[in-house]
């Protein structure tokens, strides 16, 4: 039998063995966990867009002239046909030099000669007219008596016919040449002596609205001297929006029509509902901020929300645009940040009886912070999130914070 005092000494460096090794062994590392979940799973494509007017309308001015200061300002609300939204008045004709004007006062006075020579061809074949009726008017009593043949009525017939016809011709010729007067007169018209027909006053012409909606943007709001065709005005509806996305191409392959999309950081509380009309066939390129060359092609989607739902939203506003490439609504997922690679594969770190256990995993589609689970976990598991190098597998860890 052991003496009491050797079986003290043995208990005595029993405890010093334990308090060394336990001195030495690892403590559990500290670790953030998260957990693989069923449920549902959307895959977009990000990025910003503008909102546009479907169908704006550039009003153009009608003529050249002094257009007067804008009596409608950028966010007035027009009504088609009635509020008027640019007045001009037409440009005043330019001095004349003192050729042109000899040169000018001599076409008029050719212009009046001409007018005065075919008065006068007029006035003969006015009266060559009235003597061929007469003259037929006397040969057809006659013939009628039979007094003379009927070649005689024949002949008087077809003079009479020739001086009407050629009567017609003097009065053609007379309106010909009082139009070439007028010309030649209306180039000797200086500034302040002509107007404009049927304008009010016979001074300005007035230009209402096309459509209903609201000024979206004026070219300027002073009174100023404006060619034919130079814009003047945009008026659109904000009620009828759509948005314009320009996509990397390799991101708009992706996408197809109709596809929807969810509007955000556009203003409100609320996201807007959108969905995919058009996808432009032609891609473009533009450099990025770093000087890249990226080919770009511009999307465009249709608003559904209801205009009562984006109260402020307006032409050009900037928007944040998620469209949706594939979604579903059970879906086996883990956040992206436990995987990593391990031997050319993705794996992660499954939490089993208080230790990291390193286990492959496939992975299907993925997002910015969820990954699709094919296989290798089931829903209930708990992995590692943001493994570091401190984290091998079948070390103990010990959770930092529960998922």
């Amino acid at each position: 039998m052991l003496s009491r005092r050797l079986i003290f000494s043995l208990l005595a460096l029993a405890l010093v063995v334990a308090g060394f090794v336990a001195a030495l062994w690892p403590d559990p590392v500290q670790v953030d966990l998260a957990g693989v979940h069923v449920g549902p799973m959307e895959v977009t494509v990000d990025a910003e867009g503008v909102t546009r007017v479907r169908q704006p309308f550039d009003v153009t001015a009608p003529l050249t002239g002094i257009t007067a200061r804008s009596p409608v300002q950028v966010g007035d609300a027009v009504v088609a046909g009635e509020t008027v939204v640019a007045t001009i008045q037409p440009a005043e004709p330019a001095f004349l030099d003192a050729r042109a004007r000899s040169q000018a006062e001599a076409a008029v006075n050719e212009a009046e000669a001409a007018v005065a020579l075919a008065d006068v061809n007029l006035a003969r074949a006015e009266a060559d007219l009235d003597y061929a009726g007469q003259q037929l008017d006397r040969t057809r009593a006659l013939a009628a008596r039979g007094v003379i043949p009927q070649r005689m009525l024949e002949d008087a017939q077809q003079t009479f016919a020739t001086a009407e016809a050629a009567y017609d011709a003097a009065s053609s010729e007379l309106a010909l040449h009082r139009a070439t007067l007028a010309r030649a007169q209306a180039q000797l018209l200086g500034p302040g002596q002509i107007q404009v027909p049927g304008a009010p006053g016979g001074c300005c012409v007035e230009i209402r609205a096309p459509q209903d909606g609201t000024v979206l943007e004026i070219e300027n709001t002073s009174a100023r001297l404006v060619q034919a065709g130079s814009h003047l005005l945009t008026i659109g509806n904000l009620d009828d929006l759509e948005i314009e996305v320009d996509l990397l191409s390799t991101d708009a392959v992706q996408l197809s029509i109709g596809a929807p999309a969810h509007v955000e950081r556009w203003g409100g509380m609320a996201d807007i509902a959108a969905r995919v009309r058009q996808i432009e066939p032609t891609a473009f390129t533009r450099v990025s901020a770093l000087g890249i060359e990226e080919q770009r092609v511009r999307v465009r989607l249709d608003i559904l929300s209801p205009s009562s739902d984006r109260p402020g939203l307006g032409d050009g506003y900037r928007v944040f645009v998620r469209v949706v490439v594939w979604a579903e609504d059970e879906v086996l997922q883990v956040p992206q940040s436990a995987l990593f690679r391990h031997d050319g594969a993705w794996a992660v770190f499954r939490v089993i009886d208080g230790r990291a256990v390193l286990t492959a995993v496939d992975p299907g589609r993925q997002r910015a912070d969820t990954v699709q689970v094919l296989d290798g976990l089931v829903a209930g598991d708990r992995v590692v999130a943001y493994p570091g190098n401190r984290i091998s597998d079948g070390i103990r860890i010990v959770a930092r914070t529960e998922p």
